[in-house]
């Protein structure tokens, strides 16, 4: 009798592993590291930012996930119908590392989450400022499931509780057809102008205790060749 019960129990242990690793290592769950806008005729409008929580102006959440509020004394998002939101306002730079504007941008976890087909998904909108220029609407479905199964789990399955290496992904995953961000302009040179964009991050270190210690954002924005006329003009 003790055999059989040892049986079943190595049985379902040995069940449970290969369904994690098949949920883990899903060969249909597919990364997209060519985004859509690589192939496009169209000058684009690069924004880059740190995607470090202590590296922004302000960070935000609930106060109990693994990014910590930035500064220490910022609200916190505690309240029921914000509490799975994060919140960021950070300093944008151009491709030459010239500091441009700023963003506030605001994640929530989504429903459409399904780990059997590789979505961790996550609905971001980011509010763009570019003094002198105007601001932008950005509008996106993020699939974070690439980073949580390269970065973060290595992470947390390291005796040392952190990740090092080189990692880049393409983020957004929607709503556009083809994968891409909505774009909207809102004032300025950009008011009523409508076009598509596409967010990356690119790692270097992960804390399960502090989240990212090395993290770098992009954002491409394709809006044609009146709108970035000032960037090409720019000396």
């Amino acid at each position: 009798m003790m055999k059989h019960v040892l049986a079943l129990v190595v049985g379902v242990l040995v069940g449970a592993l290969a369904v994690s690793a098949l949920l883990v290592y899903n060969p249909l769950a597919g990364t997209r590291d060519l985004t859509p806008l690589s192939v496009s005729d169209q000058t684009l409008m690069q924004l880059n930012y740190s995607g470090v929580a202590e590296a922004s102006i302000a960070y935000t959440n609930d106060g109990e996930s693994t990014t910590r509020p930035h500064p220490a004394k910022v609200l916190q998002l505690w309240e029921g119908p914000v509490r799975r939101t994060d919140a960021m306002m950070t300093v944008l730079s151009d491709a030459r590392g010239r500091n441009v504007g700023f963003g506030i941008k605001y994640m929530s976890d989504s429903e459409k989450t399904n780990i059997i087909n590789g979505d961790a998904i996550v609905d971001s909108v980011w509010h763009i400022v570019l003094p002198g220029r105007g601001t932008l609407f950005v509008e996106q479905t993020e699939n974070y499931w690439g980073f949580l199964r390269d970065v973060v789990l290595p992470a947390h399955l390291s005796a040392a509780d952190s990740w090092k290496g080189n990692w880049s992904g393409n983020m957004t995953a929607g709503p556009g057809a083809l994968g891409t961000a909505r774009v909207i302009g809102g004032s300025g040179e950009f008011a009523e102008r409508t076009a598509e964009a596409v967010e990356s991050r690119t790692a270097k270190a992960y804390s399960t205790r502090q989240g990212a210690i090395a993290l770098d954002g992009q954002i491409m924005i394709e809006m044609g060749e009146q709108a970035l006329a000032a960037d090409n003009d720019a000396p």
